[in-house]
């Protein structure tokens, strides 16, 4: 039997957080933890590590991540993170800025990661979170773009994102612009405006911002076998993987792919080791559990009694969700190659703790329902 503590003064319903979400994430993330173990195991073993290397790093990561979530479930109110969001987003700013410091640190190309006592962070991935939080904050009263008491937001926002453009890491960028849009959109923006921030972002960044090698990546995402032993390798080998795979798999642990040919197996490529392993069925699976995540996410948004904390719920929602999709769609060659992690699922202790503390705020505001009375003098729970 649960418990309901009804709040009078506000006219509130504080229930327990949602069951299904919490049982649809527990079920993403123990797949993550199995195909962390499956994928990781093997490079760990050519890297000279304990087959259990990567998958203690990321338990690692669970554990304080889930300690995360609890917190932000059970210890402490949605609300008051209105005065939180502006000093986190500058000292993720800071910390962005960092990157391009001694204190960097570089791989495949690009400066995205932190190394601070020993360890190491990407700061890019705490940029969702400050996002979702300045964004819910700045069209919580009103769609408008152009008020003065805005502009701290967009400037740090701005900053922000250029300093991940410079990593690079285009990618984050896309996907920190499109959640911005959605709350944008979600608050009662204008249409006209968003179609005209994309139809001027869209030739600008093809000709003056893409790097030569993104460039390339479209072009091979295209004719991957223009450079089958280069370019277009991760896109071939990724979609053997998809082929390997069938309807049900090869099993979990069999997969071929991830011992040599498939690059980053554990991180960005996940989405294909699980292909190969569990088939269609496998990756049916877990598309079914991000769309009922994406799905009791907006549900909790839509019964939330204030703006704030629709627009919050709405936007971690997304944000999580087409994390997720683009992920997948860039395994699947359905999007060009990009840097990106699946939610919950790759490897990445970074990744892994903000995406729990942002589950946790969710489950927070899930808490939260309106409380209507009934012409006959009963309360419904909205």
């Amino acid at each position: 039997m649960s418990l309901k503590r009804t709040n009078a003064e506000n006219n509130v319903i504080i229930t327990p957080p949602d069951k299904t979400l919490i049982i649809v994430s527990i079920f993403i993330i123990v797949i993550g933890i199995m195909s962390v173990f499956s994928a990781g195991s093997a490079r760990a073993i050519r890297e000279g590590f304990n087959p259990t290397y990567y998958l203690l790093k990321q338990l690692a990561g669970l554990v304080i991540g889930t300690i995360c979530c609890w917190f932000a479930t059970f210890k402490m109110d949605y609300k008051k993170l209105r005065s939180f969001a502006l000093p986190y987003s500058v000292f993720v700013l800071v910390l962005l800025a960092l990157t391009a410091s001694p204190l960097g640190i570089s791989a495949n190309g690009a400066q995205r990661w932190l190394s601070i006592g020993g360890i190491r962070f990407q700061p890019s991935e705490f940029a969702k979170l400050a996002v979702v939080l300045c964004f819910a904050i700045v069209f919580s009263k009103d769609a408008k773009i152009f008020k003065p008491e805005k502009y701290i937001y967009y400037a740090v926002f701005l900053a922000s994102t250029f300093l991940i453009f410079k990593q690079p890491n285009l990618s984050m960028v896309i996907l920190l612009l499109s959640t911005t849009l959605s709350i944008y959109f979600c608050a009662g923006g204008s249409i006209k405006y968003i179609l005209s921030g994309v139809c001027v972002a869209i030739p600008l960044a093809s000709i003056y911002l893409l790097h030569g090698y993104q460039k390339m990546r479209l072009y091979i995402w295209l004719n991957p076998d223009v450079d089958p032993r280069g370019a277009g390798y991760n896109i071939i080998q990724s979609l053997i993987a998809f082929a390997e795979g069938g309807l049900t798999g090869v099993g979990y642990g069999n997969s071929k792919q991830k011992l040599s040919w498939l690059p980053e197996g554990h991180t960005d490529f996940i989405f294909s080791v699980i292909a190969e392993e569990f088939g269609f069925v496998g990756c049916l699976f877990l598309i079914v559990l991000f769309l009922i995540f994406i799905r009791r996410g907006f549900m909790a948004a839509s019964r939330c009694p204030d703006a704030f904390g629709k627009l919050l719920a709405f936007g971690i929602t997304f944000s999580i969700g087409f994390q997720a999709l683009i992920n997948m769609a860039v395994a699947s060659s359905f999007l060009p190659a990009t840097g990106i992690p699946m939610p919950f699922v790759s490897f990445g202790s970074s990744s892994l703790i903000i995406t729990m503390f942002m589950l946790g705020i969710l489950l927070n505001i899930s808490r939260k329902k309106v409380q209507r009375i009934s012409p006959a003098g009963g309360v419904n729970e909205y």
